[in-house]
């Protein structure tokens, strides 16, 4: 794990290109999206996910340290958390979500056609397979190849958050506020998708685009302690882009299974990054937390 002394010229460095590069390129998902163009605007949004790596480079800082090489020996507990947790909160909060809102629940295709067009739902039933077998093939991989597939992808990120910067700003304001600030900057390099295209929320919910802004932010912050944790247990940079995978394969399950007319809801969820879908990570998170501030006020 990179446990090098704080450096603010190079801290500067990787948030102006970090910034810089993704929010342009966020420009141009968004520009792919009006025009009709939203398959390349997702290939754009996977390849952005390599711009933390990137910028971690461009700011001097070397790619060394962060634990690239797997190592399974005493792994075994942070390897399954990473690969079985992110489905498990994202089942909880979406359980959640459904026993709240039982309405909105929907195992008709409604969301897949409302997406992808009646097409879409015609060519899984083409191959003879309901829409209930359909999500249940997508459970089953996200508990078996998808974590892995997406890991390579969430690695990108995850060698500038977690293997760059977020060591740096535990090293300068200290564990609590570094997790903290390093959300807060992580959610915030998502903005421009939310407020262009209505990343992750959708535009019909009231105080659109800050309130989705701001909440996308409280997420990030419960994601990367979970991050964090599993990097400061593993010190492989893998683990946490495992977690990251996984959980970009989970999280579009439940709304899956959720009838599209309930935009005006997605704040809350059934996607995990939802306020009330999202309790079971906030909770994990924020356990975490206290455990380890707990632990450094006795280690004082």
């Amino acid at each position: 794990m990179n446990t090098t002394a704080y450096d603010s010229r190079k801290v500067r460095r990787y948030l102006l290109c970090t910034f810089a590069i993704a929010w342009l390129m966020q420009a141009g998902i968004a520009w792919l999206y009006y025009r009709g163009l939203g398959a390349f605007g997702q290939l754009l949004m996977a390849v952005m996910m390599f711009v933390p790596m990137l910028s971690v480079v461009l700011s001097g800082q070397k790619l060394e340290g962060m634990g690239w090489k797997p190592a399974f020996r005493g792994k075994v507990k942070p390897i399954l958390a990473a690969w079985l947790l992110p489905l498990l909160l994202s089942a909880l909060g979406a359980v959640l979500y459904f026993a709240v809102f039982p309405g909105h629940f929907d195992l008709s295709g409604k969301a897949l056609t409302a997406g992808g067009g009646a097409e879409a739902l015609a060519q899984i039933e083409a191959q003879g397979l309901t829409y209930p077998l359909y999500i249940l093939i997508s459970v089953i991989s996200s508990l078996t190849y998808a974590p892995l597939m997406n890991m390579f992808f969430g690695a990108g990120e995850e060698a500038g958050w977690r293997g760059f910067l977020y060591p740096q700003l535990k090293e300068k304001y200290g564990r609590k506020k570094g997790w903290l600030l390093g959300g807060m900057i992580w959610g915030m390099w998502h903005w421009p998708l939310i407020w262009l295209i209505g990343y992750e929320y959708g535009t019909e919910y009231p105080g659109f685009p800050i309130v989705g802004m701001l909440l996308f932010c409280v997420i990030t912050i419960a994601l990367g302690i979970l991050c964090d944790w599993l990097y400061e247990k593993s010190g492989i940079i893998w683990i946490p882009a495992l977690f990251h995978g996984a959980f970009n394969a989970a999280a579009t399950i439940p709304m899956a299974v959720c009838d599209p007319g309930a935009g005006l809801l997605r704040l809350l969820g059934p996607a995990p990054n939802g306020l009330l879908a999202g309790l079971p990570i906030l909770i994990f998170a924020l356990v975490i937390f206290m455990k380890a501030e707990r632990h450094t006020e006795e280690k004082k």
